[in-house]
């Protein structure tokens, strides 16, 4: 089964998986070379990462297909780094990166994604496609009529190509649009922006080299920092791509070891005189949109990188950016959800609310943690407001007027708590008070002080207090934290009230 597994992974879709890789590799030359210039280091240091991080997590990440290399999001917290110690201390920062990626690894974080609502992932992948087309803006705004020319006919290229019956289908159009309209560049001399005028491009392979820092504790309280705030955004936005391209596959990711592979793959090309990456969704979506699907897409993007601007450099010099902005363009259409946008008024208010503020968040920062943590907490609230409602108490008085029976319905916890306490009468004059817990559950300590709270008070008035139903789970928290049957504790918990 696993043999089986592997063999479809890398040899499953090889004319596809190469064709798509390369149509990676040409897109992640431009993005390579400005991620560099923002993390402020030279653009070779982040095209050996892009290279080393998506050959390495080709072999050992969790996501089949999924592209990974050098990042705007790791790149921007990068630049104080660089700017104060150096690139040596990049480079040490980024082995630590992978460490602590290794470590979420095997502590199973990669599970903590169940916590984010498919509100937070939809604002999360709006928010990155807007991103996306706001990146592509320099290159537009200002520019002569023969950019805006070149960019329309490429995406008349990408979206018309397949159309062409037997061809369409063969060859993926993003490539079609970079060849077609670099030949046309050069052909007719037309004077635009190229990939060559957005820096130089390395000659030579990247070797090993071993960060030359002082180890010692010094270095550690420099660099772990800006190591734990590169290893919580590149594990966000690696998982959260991870589930984009679930959905896109329809097929599972393995999280965990999509944090173990992330990590190996930091160490490595710290080791190779790279940045820390993680996964970018622009490429992983253009990869899947040129029908990538295997290990193999990953592994070609990465190599055919390295052989595109080390033994290729004066062609993809020439390469026209306006041919690469109508593939980002069509990506960041592509990514966009438009669906949210048409179901605004079919969603509750506030799983609209979680989705906009996400947007919001991460486009206003450009900090995807930022955006995802907010989106999380608020659909916590909201989910916790919604259930604490569902919450109920009704009650019966029996025939003599001497016994009040209290059945509680739902979910006993820190918003319901208060409402919990609220429905019991404890003025009423009676000889006893039962209280069927058989259809509630109660989860933390804040409903276990209510419970307490509700049975002393009855008990002062007078009233003898039986409670019934109490579900096995809620019996172990009530037996652990309450102290409604232990005396000695009553007045120092409760504290007489």
């Amino acid at each position: 089964m696993l043999l089986s597994s592997t063999k479809a992974d890398w040899f499953g879709n090889i004319r596809r998986d190469v064709l798509a890789g390369l149509v990676v590799a040409l897109a992640l030359i431009p993005e390579a070379i400005a991620f560099s210039i923002i993390a402020g280091v030279d653009p070779r240091v982040g095209l050996y990462a892009s290279f080393c991080i998506a050959v390495v997590i080709a072999f050992v990440g969790g996501r089949p297909g999924m592209i990974s290399a050098a990042t705007g999001a790791m790149a921007l917290l990068m630049v104080t780094l660089v700017k104060e110690h150096g690139l040596q201390y990049l480079l040490a920062a980024t082995l630590l990166t992978g460490a602590l990626q290794i470590i979420a690894g095997y502590m199973k974080l990669g599970s903590l994604m169940s916590f984010v609502s498919r509100a937070v992932v939809t604002g999360f992948v709006n928010a990155l496609a807007i991103l996306i087309f706001m990146a592509q803006m320099p290159e537009l705004i200002g520019a002569g009529w023969q950019v805006y020319a070149m960019t329309a006919a490429g995406l008349g290229i990408i979206y018309l190509f397949p159309y062409i019956p037997v061809i369409g289908k063969v060859i993926p159009s993003p490539l079609v649009c970079i060849l077609a309209l670099t030949a046309v560049a050069v052909v007719m001399g037309i004077d635009i922006r190229t990939v060559g005028d957005m820096g130089d491009l390395p000659d030579t392979l990247p070797v090993f080299l071993w960060p030359d820092v002082p180890l010692n504790f010094e270095t550690l309280q420099i660099i772990f920092p800006y190591s734990a705030a590169l290893a919580v955004v590149g594990l966000l936005e690696s998982l959260m791509t991870a589930t984009i391209v679930d959905d896109l596959t329809d097929t599972t990711s393995d999280k965990n070891r999509e944090c173990k592979g992330q990590g190996i793959a930091n160490i490595a090309t710290g080791f190779m005189g790279g940045m820390a990456g993680c996964a970018m969704i622009g490429q992983s979506v253009i990869n899947v949109k040129s029908g990538g699907r295997g290990r193999l897409s990953t592994l070609v993007a990465g190599v055919g990188l390295l052989t595109l601007v080390v033994f290729l450099s004066d062609w993809v010099a020439v390469i026209p950016m306006a041919a690469l902005v109508a593939v980002m363009i069509m990506v960041s259409i592509g990514t966009f959800n438009w669906d949210s946008v048409r179901n605004l008024k079919h969603y509750p208010l506030s799983t609209n609310i979680v989705m906009l503020a996400t947007v919001v968040v991460v486009v206003w920062t450009h900090n995807l943690a930022y955006g995802v943590l907010v989106g999380v907490l608020l659909a916590a609230l909201f989910f916790a407001n919604k259930v604490g409602h569902f919450m109920y108490v009704s009650s019966e008085l029996d025939e003599e007027n001497s016994c009040r029976t209290y059945r509680v319905v739902g979910q006993v916890f820190f918003n319901s708590a208060d409402k919990f306490v609220e429905a019991f009468d404890f003025k009423e004059v009676v000889d006893k008070v039962v209280i069927d817990l058989s259809r509630a559950h109660f989860w933390d300590v804040s409903a276990v002080y209510a419970l307490d709270k509700s049975v002393v008070k009855f008990r002062r008035e007078g009233a003898a207090v039986e409670l019934v139903g109490l579900n096995e789970a809620s019996e172990t928290i009530v037996d652990r934290f309450g102290v409604h049957d232990k005396p000695e504790e009553i007045e120092r918990v409760l504290g007489g009230h």
